[in-house]
């Protein structure tokens, strides 16, 4: 069975938003439009607790998009984003989120940060993602959402790991650097995965 991953597609990743992506909007219709070509669709979502140590805000002299320390791992100091409970960590209400069977947050623990909705960055705490798949029979996944240059890509690449047969739909996720997003796409492809548009699935399912 295939499975869509709806990664991150939350407020704050939206234009307006504490951690706008660029041209993150543009990926909803996108995805509404693949709902109905899945059996199994979830999605994750960033949860973090106020004052978390992946923020620029935690760190004293620390702007956003630095990059430095947190624990023993490299972490970029984002800008406060999805905070547990607040608006921006919401879904959108144009993302139409019926057909979606489980969530899994992600980014609770606020000494490590969690791009991948199967780990934490350092690997220390899985989010059951991958079990639940498993227990659904899944083997093929495609990852939509945010950003494609962290959150859907590290996903893909640890759906990999996990030895999904995994697929990046291109045009349902939009990056924050084009640059990261086309290394992060490399990484995928030696791994074995494999970069689509939606148009394939659509011509497909018809």
């Amino acid at each position: 069975m295939k499975a869509l991953i709806i990664v991150d597609i939350q407020n704050d990743f939206l234009p307006g938003g504490a951690l706008a992506v660029p041209g993150g909007d543009q990926v909803i219709a996108i995805v509404n439009n693949l709902l109905p070509h899945f059996e199994l669709i979830v999605a994750t979502q960033d949860w973090h607790p106020p004052h978390h140590g992946s923020f620029a805000s935690a760190h004293p002299g620390r702007q956003p998009f630095e990059s430095g320390r947190l624990g023993d791992l490299e972490q970029v100091f984002w800008p406060d984003h999805c905070v547990q409970g607040t608006l921006g960590a919401e879904m959108p209400l144009s993302l139409n989120t019926k057909p979606v069977e489980a969530i899994f947050r992600k980014g609770t623990d606020p000494g490590i940060d969690s791009y991948s909705g199967f780990f934490d960055n350092g690997k220390k705490k899985d989010t059951g993602l991958a079990a639940y798949l498993r227990g659904r029979g899944v083997t093929s996944i495609y990852t939509v959402g945010l950003a494609g240059d962290y959150c859907v890509g590290f996903t893909a690449l640890d759906a990999l790991a996990h030895g999904f047969q995994t697929f990046v739909v291109e045009d349902a996720t939009r990056p924050i650097s084009q640059q990261g997003f086309e290394d992060m796409k490399s990484a995928i492809r030696q791994l074995g995965g494999i970069i689509l548009n939606s148009y394939l699935l659509l011509q497909q399912a018809n």
